[in-house]
């Protein structure tokens, strides 16, 4: 679950509304995080207070907060509102990643995905050997 460099996580550029003068480097917590959310298997995903849990440090918010800087590198849909709700203002290029995946969905009542289906799609941890 971890890699050689952890400073090296970048899979795309980031796009100019990504980069954010940081003050600081990766702390360990967040490499943590991203080594959790990389380990996650395609059509599966953990909440936000899974990772805290199981990393047994931090909670929803601290997960969140590392997502949201440096999430671009990993595959940041797989981390999730614990309702399994769609993240705010990415729903339509998580849903493409959710259906290219498999990820199990739930419909509203207009028979559009509405969001996750926690019960089917929620990994239970990275040492589990449940993979879809």
């Amino acid at each position: 679950m971890t890699s050689p460099d952890k400073t090296r996580r970048t899979r795309r550029p980031a796009r100019a509304d990504e980069i954010r003068p940081l003050a600081t480097g990766l702390t360990d917590y967040a490499n943590r995080v991203l080594d959790v959310a990389e380990s996650i298997p395609p059509g599966r995903v953990m909440s936000y207070g899974d990772i805290a849990e199981y990393l047994g440090e931090g909670g929803p918010r601290q997960v969140g907060r590392v997502m949201a800087l440096w999430g671009g590198a990993v595959p940041w849909w797989r981390v999730v509102h614990s309702d399994g709700s769609f993240l705010v203002g990415h729903e339509r290029e998580s849903l493409c990643h959710y259906r290219r995946e498999g990820t199990p969905l739930r419909t509203g009542t207009d028979g559009r995905p509405s969001r996750l289906d926690m019960r089917q799609a929620r990994w239970p941890t990275p040492d589990s050997n449940d993979v879809p």
